[in-house]
């Protein structure tokens, strides 16, 4: 059993909450830098590519998971973010330049779209991102002059310092460029949440009236949250736009906006773990069913396993499981287990049960 004591405020905003903690991390660490010697070019980019959502996820959790508003629209701002950064490149720009500059581009016209929509709550916000995701189709089809309309954009090379760097002709250094892009966001986020911008977005999920009873800035608080939330999420998007290679609107649907909502809620709410083993739902789950199915029709010749449609039907049952059984999401369940083995023999059942989400002067909201 370990106890964690807390003698003064900064053991409360400490980065890791033990030694332990900090190796078990500097050991995952050094796995995914020896990832390339240890899977051939395929997974690598599979990895990469749940990397690259694993962005996204931490984008929308820091928005959905620790704001609470809710958004169906990140799709939108995914194509913002790989529309910006290819024009960019296409210009001559280069890349050390046009990523960054993305990203804060993205957030920046993310936080002007949202200013309109920051006093609405729960569905509402979440209906009038929908529009923001429906709008962001029609819009990069009129748009033919700078984003190539139906027939898209080609993503053109990376060159960073003369290094060459493409998802196919250098798989390993593209994995490298979004690994370094994903602890750069990390540390960004939980720096965030480590000051008190990040305390009043929890405060603010947690309750608007007591929050602003302290003292927050409600308006100023969102607005701040939705520019950061789409700012990380146009980094995402950027690498995605390279990771696909070419790209359309349809490349950014809406379907895309609710996966990365379900991601998040199946990953688990509120914690930065759950952007991650949600975007390992997403990654993999795809190649673990072709496997499966290749496995039944080798051996059992159940054809009728390749109908189309059935990755959306599993994820869809995953998402339905975990609702009903585990609405903590994979971390949730996680912590669950880590806290019996800690506390055990004094684990109590009920110690998890779920609060109320809302104060009784909020619930008409």
């Amino acid at each position: 059993m370990r106890f964690v004591f807390k003698r003064s405020y900064d053991d409360d905003i400490k980065l890791f909450k033990h030694r332990p903690q900090a190796f078990y991390y500097l050991a995952l660490l050094i796995l995914m830098l020896a990832l390339p010697l240890l899977l051939d070019d395929f997974f690598l980019g599979e990895v990469t590519y749940v990397l690259i959502f694993a962005i996204a996820g931490m984008g929308l959790m820091l928005l959905t998971g620790h704001t609470g508003q809710v958004s169906l629209g990140h799709a939108a701002f995914l194509a913002l973010g790989a529309y910006l950064n290819a024009i960019m490149l296409s210009k001559g720009i280069p890349f050390v330049i046009t990523l960054p500059l993305a990203g804060i581009l993205t957030g920046i016209i993310g936080m002007i779209i949202a200013l309109p929509v920051l006093r609405l709550h729960g569905i509402y916000l979440a209906i009038a991102t929908l529009a923001i995701s429906v709008l962001a189709d029609d819009i990069i089809v009129m748009a033919e002059p700078f984003t190539g309309g139906v027939t898209g954009l080609v993503a053109p090379p990376i060159d960073i310092f003369g290094l060459d760097i493409d998802r196919y002709g250098t798989p390993i250094l593209f994995y490298f460029l979004v690994l370094f892009v994903t602890l750069f966001v990390l540390m960004i986020y939980r720096n965030i949440m480590r000051s008190p911008l990040g305390r009043a977005f929890v405060a603010m999920r947690d309750s608007e009236i007591s929050a602003q009873a302290l003292g927050v800035n409600i308006t100023k608080t969102k607005a701040t949250a939705f520019a950061i939330s789409c700012a990380i999420t146009g980094l995402a998007g950027a690498l995605l736009g390279h990771f696909a290679g070419a790209f359309n609107n349809e490349t950014f649907n809406i379907v895309l906006s609710i996966q990365l909502l379900l991601m998040i809620v199946i990953g688990g709410l509120g914690s930065i773990h759950g952007a991650f083993f949600g975007a390992m739902v997403v990654g993999f789950l795809p190649q673990f069913i072709a496997i499966s199915r290749d496995f039944a029709t080798d051996n059992f010749g159940f054809n009728s396993l390749s109908m189309p449609g059935i990755e959306t039907g599993v994820f869809a049952l995953i998402l339905v499981l975990f609702i009903l059984f585990e609405p903590m999401g994979i971390y949730g369940r996680w912590v669950k287990i880590r806290t019996y083995f800690e506390l055990f023999p004094f684990y109590r059942k009920n110690m998890f049960k779920r609060q109320k989400s809302y104060l009784k002067t909020e619930r008409m909201k």
